[in-house]
C-alpha cells in the first residue's frame, strides 16, 4: 500500500477510533467541562466586586469579569483535555494497541499528528458546548467571533496535546501520570492571564508577571482572547505555533526512540 492511501486509511482509522471513544465516554466530556463552569458561575460571582477590568487590548470598552475569564476558560477546556488524551496514550501503550498504532505504513510523525489532530477535533466540540452554556448565562461575545475563534482552537489544541503527548513519552506507569498532571496542570493555567490581566498580577508581584509572560499556555489564553474579538496578536500566534512545533517534534522523537 503506497501513495495516498498509506496516509488515508491510518488517518480515517485514528480519527473513527477517537471519535468512537469520545461517544462512549460521556462523563470524560462533561466532566471537562465542570471546571470551568465552576469558575464562571460560582468563584466569577465573588471575584466579580473585588476585581474591575480596565480597558486592555482587545477589548474597547469595560468589560465584566465573567467575559474576562471566558477565552482562559475555553483554553482550560483544551489543557484538560490534551492531558486527558495522553493519558489514553499511556493505557494504549500498557495494552499494546500503542505498538498496533505505530506499525501502520505511514511514518511515526504523521500517526501521532493524528492523535493530535483528532484530539483537538473533540477538545473543540467541548469548548463549543462550553461557549453555548455560557451563552444561555447570557455571557455574550461577538457573534463573527465564534467562528473566526475556530483556527485558533484548533491551533491550541494541537499545541497542547503535543505538551500531553510529551510528558507521556516520559511516563511509564499510569500512576504517576496523575501527579505529573497536577504538577503540570495548575502552574499553567493559575500563572497565566487565565484568570487576572497580567497587568494586575504585575502590581502584586513583578516576579510573578514575568513568569506569567514565560508561560507558553497565556498566549494560547491571548490568542482565542484576540480572535473572539476578530483581532490579531501577532506574539501569541509566534509563540503558540513554535510550542506546537517544539513540543511535537521532542514528542516524536522520544517515541521514535521507544
Amino acid at each position: 500500500m503506497s501513495g495516498w492511501r498509506g496516509y488515508w486509511i491510518p488517518f480515517r482509522g485514528i480519527v473513527m477510533r477517537e471519535c468512537l471513544r469520545f461517544l462512549q465516554q460521556r462523563e470524560r466530556f462533561l466532566a471537562a467541562l465542570v471546571r470551568p463552569l465552576m469558575w464562571l458561575f460560582v468563584f466569577a460571582a465573588g471575584f466579580r466586586a473585588a476585581l474591575g477590568v480596565s480597558i486592555i487590548p482587545p477589548y474597547e470598552t469595560y468589560i465584566s469579569y465573567e467575559t474576562y475569564i471566558v477565552p482562559g476558560l475555553m483554553a482550560m477546556v483544551q489543557l484538560f483535555n490534551g492531558m486527558q488524551s495522553s493519558l489514553s496514550l499511556i493505557v494504549d501503550r500498557e495494552l499494546g494497541s500503542m505498538r498496533i498504532l505505530l506499525l501502520a505504513p505511514a511514518p511515526r510523525w504523521f500517526l501521532l499528528f493524528s492523535k493530535l489532530l483528532a484530539g483537538a477535533v473533540v477538545s473543540v466540540l467541548q469548548v463549543y458546548l462550553f461557549l453555548l452554556i455560557a451563552w444561555l448565562a447570557d455571557i455574550r461575545l461577538p457573534g463573527l467571533g465564534y467562528v473566526a475563534v475556530l483556527p485558533a482552537l484548533m491551533l491550541a489544541g494541537v499545541m497542547l496535546g503535543s505538551l500531553g503527548m510529551l510528558l507521556s513519552s516520559a511516563i511509564r506507569q499510569l500512576e504517576n501520570f496523575a501527579g505529573i498532571m497536577n504538577f503540570v496542570i495548575f502552574p499553567l493555567f493559575f500563572l497565566s492571564s487565565a484568570l487576572y490581566p497580567i497587568w494586575k498580577i504585575g502590581e502584586a508581584s513583578p516576579l510573578l508577571e514575568q513568569i506569567c509572560r514565560l508561560n507558553p499556555f497565556t498566549y494560547v489564553v491571548e490568542f482565542i482572547r484576540f480572535s473572539l474579538y476578530l483581532k490579531l496578536d501577532g506574539l501569541s500566534v509566534a509563540v503558540v505555533c513554535g510550542s506546537l512545533v517544539l513540543f511535537l517534534v521532542l514528542a516524536v522523537w522520544r517515541f521514535q526512540r521507544q
